[in-house]
């Protein structure tokens, strides 16, 4: 016989307290480990069989206390043979605060988003074989900086962390050094030929790396990727350059349109932006380093070619004194054509906002558009595929203010290790429909890394009909990742000695 027992209040209460204390748990990531899962796919119509290792890995102080933990994708082509002959791609993300999400699972990586050929979302989410990835030609860890995707500091709410050895340009290069010497020699990695690749701010994290690498942890690079770079020397420099060189990508972003004059509309984009490019550097930006002494004449001459290469009116651009912030630009290109606003990141995007009159876009209408993919994408891939499973939240973008952005000189410690390493050679890869980190801004970048021009041989850029995320276009996909492998093979030294 089953007896039953009457429940009083207070008992009820104190199972309901017993149950929750039990069942609950502190919600923080493992300190260190890993999860390890074997798979296969086909990339350039060759069957290639993987391993994908996914976990934590510890940054320690210089007491040897872990005070971080990075999370990491890992992926290694099997039965490649001498590990010394196998490049390794190391990947970042921007941000900063971005997670490693982008050109995992969209770029570089064996899975790639549901999405259609333009980039545009598409359900049911989720992702597939990527044909085009470099994984037969290199093996990829994709990183994430503190505070992105499950990465943390510890303790995991950061209390007794001291913040600033993380969140800063030179303090992110210093951390992520030491991080990269630890995992290269947990997976036996340093008789390989290293790369470094890097998107947005990425592609400033991954240029001071390249000296700090050598020069902190004697690791040398074969190469160096920047994807549409952020360079905040560039954002930072007078007018007469950091708003001047914005012209080529608007005279792209209203090609895309339709908003050119038909003399230009009826050629070819890249007939186009020869043309442009020229007109910035040898018209507008003297034009505008006249500031207020440039003569009225000039000053309506300049601003007609710039209405001929912008699709902006005479007019607007004049009231702006030749100088048009990027913001405004989105707002006016198409506010006479349906009233929409065009996308910072990818021009091609359009957005609808409150009202058509304004200065500026209400939202980025293209990044709106990325996370509706990319985040229930990147969750089901890492718990369902890779089979790294927790409550941490992932941060698409996480919590890395206030950011340091004091004494940038990665732009030159870039060449520094070049000059100081003969195998060292670099590419910029920048989609022409970018407003935010626009390809001339990217081919300025490169100029001015070395000055000289000695080491130009060792330099090339690549530009794309798409925007930041040029990878999201399908025939982008394809080209940008043939580069990148085009990139590896070619810059590897193939016997020769490092010497000048």
């Amino acid at each position: 016989m089953i007896k039953f027992y009457p429940i009083t209040w207070s008992l009820l209460l104190g199972l309901c307290i017993y149950f929750s204390g039990a069942m609950a748990q502190s919600r923080t990531i493992p300190t260190d480990t890993i999860v390890v899962t074997n798979h296969t796919t086909t990339i350039k119509g060759t069957k290639i069989n993987y391993t994908a290792t996914t976990g934590t890995q510890p940054y320690w102080d210089k007491n040897g206390k872990p005070i971080a933990t990075l999370f990491y994708t890992y992926y290694k082509r099997n039965n490649t043979g001498d590990l010394a002959k196998r490049p390794l791609l190391i990947s970042f993300n921007g941000g900063p605060g971005s997670a490693s999400v982008w050109m995992h699972v969209a770029y570089t990586g064996p899975k790639v988003l549901n999405i259609d050929a333009e980039g545009y979302p598409q359900q049911p989410y989720g992702v597939h074989e990527n044909p085009h990835s470099v994984l037969d030609v290199a093996d990829i860890v994709f990183v994430n900086p503190v505070n992105t995707a499950y990465s943390r500091m510890i303790p995991a709410n950061g209390k007794g962390v001291d913040r600033k050895k993380f969140f800063g340009i030179n303090a992110d290069i210093q951390y992520l050094a030491e991080w990269l010497n630890t995992f290269v020699a947990r997976h036996n990695r340093w008789l390989s030929p290293k790369y470094l690749i890097g998107e947005s701010y990425g592609g400033t994290r991954v240029a001071g790396l390249a000296l700090a690498l050598q020069e902190r942890q004697w690791m040398y690079l074969n190469g160096v990727i920047m994807v549409s770079p952020a360079d905040y020397k560039l954002f930072a420099s007078d007018r007469p350059v950091s708003s001047a060189i914005n012209l080529p990508y608007f005279a792209a972003a209203a090609w895309h349109h339709k908003c050119l004059p038909n003399a230009l509309q009826s050629k070819d984009l890249l007939e186009v932006l020869p043309e442009a490019e020229q007109f910035t550097v040898d018209k507008l930006m003297p034009a505008i380093a006249k500031g207020g002494f440039i003569s009225q004449s000039e000053r309506a001459q300049v601003a007609e070619k710039m209405a001929y290469y912008s699709g902006l009116s005479k007019e607007v651009i004049l009231q702006h004194n030749l100088n048009v912030p990027t913001s405004f630009f989105w707002k006016e290109l198409l506010r006479r054509k349906g009233g929409y606003t065009v996308g910072r990141l990818d021009s091609r995007y359009k957005g609808i906002d409150r009202t058509i009159a304004g200065s500026r876009p209400d939202y980025n209408s293209e990044i709106t558009s990325w996370l509706h993919t990319f985040t229930p994408a990147i969750n089901y891939y890492i718990r369902e595929e890779l089979k790294f499973k927790t409550d941490i939240k992932y941060n698409m973008f996480g919590p890395v203010s206030p950011w340091d952005p004091r004494n940038n000189n990665t732009r030159e410690n870039l060449r520094k290790a070049m000059a100081q390493n003969p195998y060292l050679q670099i590419m910029v890869q920048s989609g022409y429909y970018d407003g935010a980190t626009t390809y001339f801004g990217a081919k300025y970048t490169m100029w001015q890394i070395d000055p000289s021009g000695r080491m130009k041989n060792r330099m090339r850029f690549k530009g794309y009909r798409s925007g930041h995320m040029m990878y999201l276009r399908k025939e982008d996909l394809k080209s940008a990742n043939d580069d990148l492998r085009t990139f590896i093979k070619e810059s590897l030294p193939g016997g020769k000695s490092a010497k000048y």
